[in-house]
């Protein structure tokens, strides 16, 4: 692309011992715009692009284009520009200050997103759970409480209220029963504060995954999937078959969360989960597995059966070097 290459200088004695393997050099390059980067580049490679502050928001949403999010280094002393990218970036593991590598068990949880990882975070607290078949969500909700979680009361998007004030209008004590349980066991606004050393801020913050694919063979099961995922901030994405299931008078604040996917859609249209009832799992987790790009998780769900409203969110975890920007404030407010 005839980008600037710089590489340190060897000897031809060294460069003789390069030739006898597969060997980079630590090597920079500068690329000028970021569509420069078409795949994901492992070795001792630097890429550097230079940019206008003006320009932060949309080199960031760039990024999250890239349908990668392992790891993100922010350096930075301006408040305001940390949380710019950490409140835009969609990735698993955001380092303000510090190192990128080295995370640690119960500190930094590691995990990724879209094609850098799709479940639970490694050495996060629901991990172990993710691993357990029938996994409750009141065990779930135990783990926050032991946790040092901080969770406001989630502030529930607009299309919760309306399928709530539609099952009510309809006396849909089901439905109902079911958005009550999933509105209590939503993860917005949900932080858990980590253990670390001195001079070091870790957590974890809960957000949706984005656009999840419904399927189900009745409208109340369909209705149960809505549910969960409208507790969860997500969109949800309906082919035409699983459209026809539901009720026609929806309110359209309901309506406008739900995105219409014909067949050579789902084959391209961007998914970040898919919600399943066992008994079509087996056709249409193959048409899944064959699509380009990320694999999209599979949860099954089951009629009348509690979904694990834990699954629809990413984990996104902040570590934080407090000593560089001049030290840890809370300190400073612990009594002798």
């Amino acid at each position: 692309s005839g980008a600037p290459v710089f590489q340190i200088a060897v000897t031809p004695d060294e460069a003789a011992g390069l030739n006898q393997g597969t060997f980079v050099l630590p090597t920079i390059i500068e690329i000028a715009t970021l569509s420069n980067l078409t795949e994901e580049v492992f070795g001792p490679v630097l890429h550097v692009l230079r940019y206008r502050r003006p320009d932060l928001p949309q080199l960031i949403d760039a990024l999250n284009g890239t349908g990668y999010g392992l790891t993100l280094g922010i350096h930075s002393r301006i408040d305001e520009t940390i949380d710019c990218i950490v409140g835009r970036a969609r990735v698993g593991n955001v380092y303000v200050n510090r190192s990128m590598v080295g995370a640690v068990v119960g500190s930094q949880p590691f995990g990724g997103e879209g094609q850098s990882g799709t479940g639970p975070k490694a050495g996060g607290p629901l991990y172990l759970w993710r691993l357990q078949e029938g996994c409750q969500e009141a065990s779930v909700d135990a783990i926050f409480r032991h946790s040092g979680a901080v969770n406001q009361p989630p502030l529930l998007p607009p299309a919760h209220a309306g399928l709530t004030a539609w099952a009510q209008r309809h006396e849909d004590q089901a439905l109902l029963r079911c958005l009550l349980r999933d509105s209590q066991a939503s993860l917005l606004g949900t932080v858990l504060t980590l253990p670390g050393p001195t001079g070091e801020k870790n957590c974890m913050a809960f957000a949706p995954r984005g656009t999840v694919l419904c399927m189900a063979a009745s409208a109340a099961s369909l209705l149960q999937q809505l549910s969960a995922v409208f507790s969860s901030g997500n969109r949800a994405a309906l082919l035409p078959s699983q459209a026809a299931l539901l009720p026609a008078d929806l309110p359209p604040g309901v309506q406008v969360h739900i995105e219409l996917l014909d067949s050579q859609q789902l084959a391209t249209a961007p998914l970040h989960l898919a919600l399943i009832e066992t008994d079509l799992a087996d056709a249409w987790q193959q048409r899944l597995a064959a699509r380009e790009g990320m694999l999209v998780p599979v949860m099954l769900t089951r009629p009348n059966v509690p979904i694990a409203l834990w699954r629809l969110f990413c984990e996104r975890a902040v570590s934080v070097n407090t000593a560089a920007a001049g030290g840890n404030a809370s300190l400073m407010t612990l009594a002798e």
